[in-house]
């Protein structure tokens, strides 16, 4: 079984459990907490090792591997952030669809860091909608880096039928 009760058989790897979104946040799990080294024809694949690889292989000093998960309908998942580390104030509607994997534990259960986005200067950025009800894609697009927060979320992995991978970056975590 794959993602969304879909038969899956393009993933060769070692399969942990019957939904793909569950084995990708474990291996991104297993990337960021083990320096391994493989070659992969997509910069932007999950499974790229080592961590630093994604998008930039020359890098070496990343400690996350960024990724947003996807409804059955293509939308990104959106989570709450509060108390930004290393920012005392937020002026934005702190949403984001951009995690960092803490734990993937019970089958398909993840903590998920929520991870504030970032413009090029370094501002935050609002990436919902004027509503304030959606996440507005183009905003998306602006997004360059991104900050850690004290936020997290746990979630059921089973929920989601798409992970996309975004970059590596140095987070500082510990």
């Amino acid at each position: 079984m794959g993602c969304c009760g879909k038969e899956s058989s393009s993933f060769s790897g070692p399969v942990h459990s019957k939904n793909c979104v569950c084995d990708v946040v474990r291996a991104i799990l297993d990337i960021q907490t083990q320096g391994a080294n493989d070659d992969c024809d997509c910069p932007t694949n999950c499974f790229l090792e080592p961590l630093g690889g994604l998008v930039n292989p020359a890098r070496t000093n990343a400690d996350t591997r960024v990724f947003m998960l996807l409804g059955k309908d293509g939308t990104p998942f959106k989570a709450f952030f509060r108390d930004i580390i290393g920012n005392t104030s937020t002026d934005c509607r702190c949403f984001s669809v951009f995690f960092r994997v803490e734990d993937v534990f019970d089958n398909c259960c993840a903590t998920l860091r929520v991870l504030e986005p970032l413009d090029r200067n370094g501002g935050e950025v609002d990436i919902l909608n004027d509503d304030g009800t959606k996440v507005d894609l183009h905003k998306l697009c602006k997004v360059r880096n991104f900050n850690r927060t004290n936020s997290c979320i746990t979630v059921d992995l089973t929920c989601f039928c798409g992970v996309q991978c975004i970059r590596d970056v140095d987070l500082d975590i510990c």
